[in-house]
C-alpha cells in the first residue's frame, strides 16, 4: 500500500486536533510527543494490530483483569550516557532504570497468564526479553532511598565504619571544649551554632584569643566569634578525607554497575519503545471510551457503512456547551459509489462530509471511531480531500487556480481504491464554465470507481448525479417553516439551496429578493423551485413516517407489555392452581390419616391399624396407576409390554414361593424360639423388685411381695396380685 494521504488531507480534515485531545489522556511526555506524530499506518498488517491492541484495552475497563499501571520515566538521557565506555550515572538514574525495567517484566507476566483475554497484546510483548537481571543488579547495590549500600564492597563499608568513629571523636571532643568554655564564662548565650556544616563555639568578642582554635565568621554586630575548637580541626580534617574517600568508592562502585548494565541497554530502549506504545495504546483507549468509539467491522468488501456517526470534535465541542449532537448515517457502495450533496448554507454539508473523512482517516490511524457496532468499512490506499478555500497569497494563486491544480493531483493518483472528499464543488470561477468543467472531472472520477462525496450548489451537477447509474443524489433536510436546518442527511433526492427563503428570513427586504428572481434564468428558478417543493413534501413525508414509527414503536411496547403481564398472570394462576390441588391432596391425606389414628386410640388394635393401613396405601397405588398409566402406543411397545408382563408374573411367582418357602421356615424358627423362651420361663425364679408385666398388658410393674406361686405386682399408684404363671419377666432386679 503506496503512502497516498497526505499532509494537506491531514490539515482538511482537522487530524491535528484529535490528536491533541488524544495527547491529553496519556501520562508521559514521550508518550504525549508519540500522540502527535502519528500518522496512518501504511501496513494494513500493523494497522489491525493497533486496532486490535486499542479493543482489547478498551475491553478492560468493564472487566477485572486491568492492564497493569505502565507509568514510567523517561531514561533516554541515562541509556545514552550508559553506552559510552568507563561512564556512570547517579543512583536515581539507576532506581529509574530499575523501576522500568519491573514495570515491563510485570506486564510480560500478566499478558502470558491472559493471554486468552488479551491475545494481540501477547504476542506483541512476547517479542520482548524477560529478565529480572537488571533490576536484581541494580537493588543489589543501591538502596530505595537511593544511597549505595554498605555491603556494595568491603572498602566502602569500612571507610562508612571510619566515618562513624570520627564524627563519634568530633563529637566529643567539641561536648569537651563546650563543658570548658562554659566553665569559663567565655561563651554567649546561644553557645553554639552551625556554619558550613560544621559545630562551632558561639564566644563573645571580648573571649576571642582565650579560645584556642580556629576563627570561621562573626555575628553582624561583631559581639560574637564562631570559633571550631583546636579539638575538633584534626578530627574534621580526617573527616573530610574520609568524605572524600567515600565519593571516590561509591564513584567507582557506580562504573562497576555501570559496566554490568550496559550490554542491556538494547533492552533498556526496547523497553521504553514498549512503555511508550502502551502509553499511546493506553490514551487512544481512553479517548475511545470518551466518545464511546467502537471498532467496526473492516471487510474485504470494498464498502463503507456509517451508522450513527458523528464528528468527534464538534460532539467534544457540542458537548462541553451541553448540546446535542446529530449523528449521520451514510454508505458507499459499489452500486451508491458517489453521494452528491447539496442543500442550503449552514445546513450541515461540510461537517458530514468532513466526519465521514475523519473517521476514515482515524480508523487508517490506529483509532476507534464514533458509530454504532454494526458499522462497516474498507482500508483505501489513499483519501484525497479538497475542502474550504485554498486561496494562496504566499504562490500569487486565485482559489480557482490553486483548486484546479488540486483537482490535476486528484485526477493523477485517483484509483478504485481512492476516496476522495470535495467541498463546493466547482465554485471558484464563471458558475456555468465551472460547472461544466466539475461536471467532466466527476464524470471522469467515476470511470476510475473511484468513491467519493462531493458537496455542491450547481444544479448541472445534481442533474448528472441523477443521471449517471452509481452515482446518488443526497440534501440535508431543512425546516421549511422556521427556514432552520435539521442537520439531517436524506440520499436520494438533490436539495434546493433555499437562497431566497434564507434571505428573507436573513431580513433582505422582500422588493429586493423580487428584483433579484426577475434577474435570474425561468428555467433555473422553475427547478430550484421544483426541488424546494420535493424536498418540503420530502420532510412532511419523513416526519409522518417517523411519527408513524414511534407510534408503532410505542404500540408494540404496549402490546409487549400486556403479553408479559398476561404471561405472568397465568404463570401466577397456575402455580396457584397446583398449590390449591397439593393443599386438598393434603387435607384429604391428613383427614383419612387422622381417621385411622382415632380409631386405633379407640380400639388400641395394632393389626387392625396396620391393615386398614396397607389396604389404603394400596387404593391410593391403584388410583395413581389408574390416573397415570404408561400405555403402550406402537405394536412393538405392546409386544414388549406383555413380554415385560409375562416376565413380571412369573418373577411374581418366583418371589410368591420364595416368600412362602420363608415364611414357613421363619415360622418354624418362631416356634422353636417361643418354646426355648416357654422353658427359659418356667425354669425363672422371679424375684422381688423383678420389672414385670401381666401377659397380654401393656402396663409395667414391680415384684413387692411372693407367696409361693402368688406375687404382689407394684404399679406405683395401685398394686395387684397374680399368679406366676401370668408373669412375663421385662426387667431382672438390679443388685
Amino acid at each position: 500500500m503506496n503512502k497516498s494521504i497526505s499532509e494537506k488531507t491531514l490539515q482538511d480534515l482537522e487530524f491535528s486536533t484529535v490528536l491533541q485531545h488524544v495527547s491529553e489522556h496519556c501520562i508521559s511526555g514521550l508518550g504525549k510527543t508519540s500522540v502527535k506524530e502519528l500518522s496512518p499506518i501504511i501496513s494494513k498488517k500493523k494497522l489491525f494490530i493497533e486496532l486490535h491492541l486499542v479493543n482489547e484495552y478498551v475491553a478492560s475497563f468493564v472487566s477485572e483483569n486491568r492492564v497493569p499501571n505502565h507509568g514510567f520515566d523517561n531514561i533516554t538521557e541515562s541509556i545514552k550516557r550508559l553506552k559510552i565506555e568507563n561512564s556512570y550515572i547517579e543512583t536515581d538514574a539507576f532506581l529509574k532504570i530499575a523501576t522500568t525495567s519491573l514495570t515491563v517484566n510485570e506486564h510480560l507476566k500478566f499478558f502470558k497468564k491472559f493471554k486468552l483475554q488479551f491475545p494481540t497484546f501477547f504476542e506483541s510483548s512476547q517479542k520482548i526479553e524477560l529478565t529480572t537481571y537488571i533490576d536484581d543488579e541494580i537493588k543489589r547495590i543501591i538502596d530505595i532511598s537511593g544511597e549505595v549500600k554498605n555491603n556494595a564492597s568491603s572498602a566502602l563499608k569500612q571507610i562508612r565504619r571510619d566515618i562513624n568513629n570520627i564524627r563519634g571523636k568530633i563529637g566529643a571532643s567539641f561536648s569537651s571544649a563546650l563543658s570548658k568554655a562554659v566553665s569559663a564564662g567565655y561563651l554567649d548565650d546561644i553557645k553554639e551554632t552551625v556554619i558550613d556544616n560544621q559545630r562551632v563555639l558561639a564566644v563573645s568578642a571580648m573571649h576571642r584569643r582565650k579560645v584556642s582554635g580556629s576563627l570561621l565568621g562573626a555575628s553582624k554586630s561583631g559581639n560574637i566569634v564562631y570559633i571550631a575548637p583546636q579539638a575538633t580541626l584534626a578530627y574534621s580534617r580526617e573527616y573530610q578525607n574520609l568524605i572524600y574517600e567515600e565519593k571516590q568508592e561509591v564513584i567507582r562502585i557506580l562504573r562497576s554497575l555501570a559496566e554490568t548494565i550496559r550490554p542491556f541497554t538494547s533492552l533498556l530502549e526496547e523497553y521504553i519503545t514498549y512503555l511508550v506504545h502502551t502509553d499511546v495504546v493506553a490514551a487512544k483507549a481512553k479517548y475511545a471510551r470518551e466518545l464511546n468509539a467502537v471498532l467496526p467491522k473492516i471487510s474485504k468488501e470494498k464498502r463503507i457503512y456509517f451508522k450513527d456517526a458523528y464528528h468527534p470534535i464538534l460532539w467534544r465541542k457540542n458537548n462541553a456547551q451541553k448540546i446535542k449532537t446529530i449523528a449521520q448515517s451514510i454508505e458507499l457502495n459499489e452500486k451508491q459509489q458517489i453521494i452528491v450533496i447539496s442543500g442550503p448554507n449552514a445546513g450541515g454539508k461540510s461537517i458530514t462530509l468532513k466526519t465521514i473523512g475523519l473517521l476514515q482517516l482515524m480508523l487508517q490511524s490506529g483509532l476507534l471511531i464514533p458509530v454504532h457496532e454494526r458499522s462497516q468499512t474498507y482500508i483505501f490506499d489513499s483519501i484525497l480531500t479538497d475542502i474550504g478555500d485554498n486561496q494562496s497569497i504566499e504562490n500569487q494563486l486565485s482559489t480557482y487556480s490553486y483548486r484546479l491544480k488540486n483537482m490535476r493531483n486528484f485526477l493523477r493518483r485517483c484509483n478504485e481504491n481512492t476516496l476522495f472528499l470535495i467541498d463546493e464543488f466547482g465554485t471558484g470561477s464563471d458558475p456555468e464554465l465551472g460547472g461544466a468543467l466539475a461536471e467532466i472531472f466527476l464524470e471522469e472520477f467515476y470511470s476510475k470507481k473511484a468513491f467519493g462525496i462531493i458537496t455542491t450548489h450547481y444544479s448541472n451537477l445534481k442533474v448528472l448525479a441523477n443521471e449517471l447509474e452509481n452515482v446518488t443524489n443526497a440534501n440535508m433536510q431543512f425546516d421549511e417553516y422556521s427556514l432552520e436546518p435539521l442537520y439531517k442527511l436524506f440520499v436520494g433526492q438533490a436539495g434546493s439551496s433555499f437562497t431566497f427563503e434564507v434571505a428573507q428570513k436573513n431580513g433582505i427586504p422582500f422588493s429586493l429578493i423580487n428584483k433579484a428572481k426577475k434577474r435570474v434564468d425561468t428555467e433555473k428558478v422553475r427547478l430550484d423551485k421544483t426541488i424546494s417543493k420535493l424536498q418540503k413534501e420530502r420532510t412532511k413525508l419523513q416526519k409522518n413516517s417517523d411519527n408513524l414509527e414511534k407510534q408503532k414503536s410505542k404500540g408494540q411496547e404496549h402490546l409487549d407489555s400486556l403479553q408479559e403481564k398476561e404471561a405472568k398472570i397465568q404463570a401466577k394462576l397456575a402455580g396457584f392452581q397446583e398449590l390449591y390441588d397439593s393443599n386438598q391432596k393434603m387435607l384429604s391425606l391428613g383427614r383419612k390419616t387422622n381417621e385411622l389414628i382415632n380409631k386405633y386410640f379407640q380400639t388400641n388394635n395394632k393389626k387392625e391399624l396396620n391393615t386398614n393401613f396397607n389396604k389404603w396405601v394400596a387404593d391410593l397405588k391403584v388410583k395413581n396407576a389408574k390416573k397415570n398409566p404408561i400405555a403402550p402406543k406402537t405394536k412393538s411397545q405392546k409386544q414388549k409390554a406383555k413380554i415385560v408382563e409375562k416376565q413380571l408374573k412369573e418373577v411374581i411367582q418366583k418371589v410368591e414361593k420364595e416368600v412362602l418357602h420363608k415364611v414357613v421356615k421363619v415360622r418354624e424358627e418362631k416356634k422353636i424360639e417361643a418354646e426355648k423362651i416357654a422353658k427359659e420361663r418356667a425354669a425363672y425364679v422371679f424375684k422381688i423388685n423383678d420389672r414385670v408385666r401381666i401377659t397380654d398388658s401393656n402396663s409395667i410393674g414391680t415384684i413387692d411381695k411372693i407367696s409361693k406361686n402368688n406375687v404382689v405386682i407394684n404399679y406405683g399408684v395401685f398394686t395387684t396380685k397374680t399368679s406366676v404363671e401370668k408373669l412375663e419377666l421385662v426387667e431382672k432386679a438390679k443388685k
